[in-house]
């Protein structure tokens, strides 16, 4: 054998040896972490919130995973409680090491990380925390990357849909906290873009979610044309209930938070007929987005036990999206190539939903569409 031979059998063996310790068994996982209520007042949304992104990294763990690497999604319950949240993050940072943050849920617990720097401190990236606050958008947090459109977006999107059929008496119920807030505050804009203001607002503590008569007695007096809650599942159909009881014919809009079979569950299906609520991602049940097919094969198969819905759906669409900016970190990815390859996602189609992001903009995507429940309790777009 010559020299030259050996030179280039040489090169192969190395190169053949390399590609064997890439997508060699036992390698450490790429970690992911996220925070989310599994118990509390909104455990029912956290749940299917954490099933949806399970499902598409399953579905990438039994397809060779990212360059030979499984995906493990660390995941801590906070209860819906900001104190729990940073104490966990911190925790999480710490022991797991994770690589990129995802899916957390509520205004008030990513605030939390906000005023303690945690995201920055630990050079990290949050990819689609579950809240629209106006808050977390302005002024922008260059580790934060949000999919889903503003709830400022969402009640101005209600109230001009209202305005345009006439409806010109607009109240707001809304959670007294930075979520409701901020919900509160794009309703106020919408109307006085339009030349009106609420007739009433009424608001509830987080913490007592059904205990709502301070916001019937406030609105219910006022006599609206419609009224737009700013709320989670329970409260809302608390104060559902009260306000039909009272008599109440006013047109109910609620925003995207708020998951239409709780709503239905626990108002009953004859108060919760009629509600409109505003939706930030792709239609769930039916096959008309490729995104939607493939989620529902995925969670058939992945999370057979857990619930098809629009949060599940965010979560799914979010974790493709890491998926991506993963993949083009290469096979090493660190916190800041996941973060600087999330910076540069352009145009980014998850299959019929595209997000876009920049150096200068951190809000992938402002879709909302109006859904209502059905005399059928089902949601119709």
């Amino acid at each position: 054998m010559t020299p030259k031979n050996k030179h280039w059998l040489g090169v192969i063996a190395i190169t053949m040896m390399a590609h064997l310790a890439q997508a060699a068994p036992g390698r450490e996982d790429i970690v992911i972490g996220q925070v989310a209520p599994l118990t509390g007042v909104i455990a029912g949304t956290g749940n299917e919130y954490v099933a949806g992104g399970a499902a598409y990294f399953a579905h990438v763990n039994d397809n060779g995973g990212m360059y030979g690497r499984k995906i493990r999604v660390a995941v801590k319950d906070d209860s819906y409680k900001p104190d729990q949240t940073l104490a966990l993050t911190r925790q999480m940072l710490a022991e797991d090491k994770p690589l990129a943050l995802f899916g957390f849920v509520g205004t008030g617990n990513v605030l939390a990380l906000n005023r303690n720097k945690v995201l920055e401190d630990a050079g990290i990236a949050l990819l689609a925390p579950y809240t629209g606050a106006q808050d977390l958008r302005e002024p922008m947090n260059p580790n934060i990357f949000h999919i889903r459109a503003s709830y400022t977006d969402e009640t101005a999107r209600m109230v001009e849909h209202l305005f345009t059929i006439g409806l010109r008496r607009f109240a707001v119920m809304y959670q007294d906290d930075p979520f409701g807030r901020s919900g509160l505050l794009g309703a106020e804009t919408a109307l006085q873009k339009l030349g009106l203001k609420a007739v009433a607002t009424g608001g509830y503590d987080r913490t007592k979610p059904e205990d709502v008569d301070a916001a019937v007695a406030a609105i219910g007096a006022s006599n609206p044309d419609a009224i737009i809650m700013v709320a989670v599942n329970r409260a809302s159909a608390a104060f559902v209930k009260k306000m039909r009881t009272q008599g109440s014919k006013a047109r109910l809009f609620s925003i995207s938070v708020v998951n239409f079979k709780e709503l239905l569950k626990n108002a009953g299906e004859e108060n919760a007929r009629g509600i409109g609520i505003s939706q930030v991602m792709p239609y769930p049940y039916s096959t008309l987005a490729p995104v939607a097919r493939e989620f529902q094969t995925l969670m058939a198969k992945y999370q057979p036990d857990k619930v098809v819905s629009y949060a599940s759906m965010e979560s799914f669409i979010a974790a493709k999206i890491l998926v991506e900016a993963i993949r083009r970190s290469g096979a090493d990815p660190t916190r800041a190539k996941i973060m600087n390859q999330l910076e540069k996602m352009n145009s980014y189609d998850a299959g019929g939903f595209k997000v876009s992001f920049s150096p200068q903009n951190r809000v992938g995507s402002k879709f909302v569409e109006v859904t209502v429940i059905g005399a059928d309790g089902k949601l119709l777009r």
